[in-house]
């Protein structure tokens, strides 16, 4: 029987690889780099042969899509910010017989979930940027899954709980990623610029975000998930916080019990407000 070896909430904003290159942001994300290479080495260490990863990044209109390709090879620039992100190589095994166990489960609660096997879809870098981190050498396979921005909180949440049961029935041990922001109000473009990695949106974005990781740190779980619908649109949610969603469904909502642990303290980053965190998994 599989299982899950890790839950994770984590960053993937641009900000963590230009801090790796001259410039004024050099060195300033260091914690971040170092808190994704942690939760690999975690990952690793626990006997992980997968990451999955629910990506925000990755925007579908219609249904729920994974990318099951048995092998995700490419170079990738970013359409929305090639001045950040550009000829990145990325070569990872894939997981298909994972992905469409996942698929099969959800379809079981009537949602519309494709796992895909498309040569030409590539990864985008809500995945690339922690595997950048956590699996450089491509000892673990990975599924990303996209981000359905008009999917209801009630289905991404049902999806989560289908991966559970995927995941448990199948032979793999898995570690899952949910791959985003918290609040998510970026600068608009006439502040872009050197200062603009140390602001968040809003002040009011800031303060709620600040209230959610203390949720957490305190395990007051139940309220963070009466919260949560309102948090993502109301707090400008990157991908309306589907991956958030589909990660306490996963870990069963506001009956999770397990402890939350900050391995990068928040930080802002172009207006959004950004951790990560692992939530240890109760026995």
């Amino acid at each position: 029987m599989g299982k899950i070896v890790m839950a994770a909430k984590i960053a993937h904003v641009p900000s963590i690889l230009i801090s790796e290159r001259p410039g004024p942001l050099f060195g300033k994300r260091q914690g971040a780099i170092d808190g994704l290479k942690e939760i690999g080495r975690r990952a690793r260490e626990r006997g992980a042969d997968t990451f999955l990863v629910f990506d925000v990044h990755w925007l579908s209109n219609f249904g729920c899509h994974m990318n099951a390709n048995p092998r995700h090879k490419g170079v990738y620039t970013s359409h929305e910010a090639p001045h950040m992100i550009q000829n990145m190589p990325y070569d990872y095994l894939g997981n298909p017989e994972l992905a469409d166990m996942i698929s099969t489960e959800a379809k079981k609660e009537k949602l519309e979930v494709l796992a895909h096997r498309v040569e030409t879809l590539p990864l985008e870098y809500g995945t690339i940027v922690p595997m950048h981190y956590m699996n450089q050498d491509g000892w673990a396979k990975v599924v990303s899954v996209a981000a359905p921005l008009f999917a209801s909180w009630q289905e991404n949440r049902a999806f989560g709980a289908a991966v559970r049961r995927a995941i448990e029935a199948s032979p793999f041990n898995v570690a899952v990623l949910a791959s985003g922001s918290l609040s998510h109000k970026l600068v608009p473009n006439d502040q872009v610029g050197d200062n603009q990695w140390e602001q968040v949106g809003s002040e009011f974005n800031r303060q709620v975000d600040l209230r959610v990781v203390d949720l957490w740190r305190e395990r007051r779980y139940k309220e963070f998930c009466a919260m949560l619908p309102e948090y993502s649109t109301k707090c400008n949610g990157e991908g309306l916080m589907c991956d958030t969603h589909m990660l306490f469904g996963m870990l069963g909502w506001g009956d999770f019990a397990g402890e939350m642990e900050e391995l990068t303290p928040y930080f802002p980053s172009s207006g959004s407000g950004q951790i990560n965190v692992e939530f240890h998994l109760t026995k």
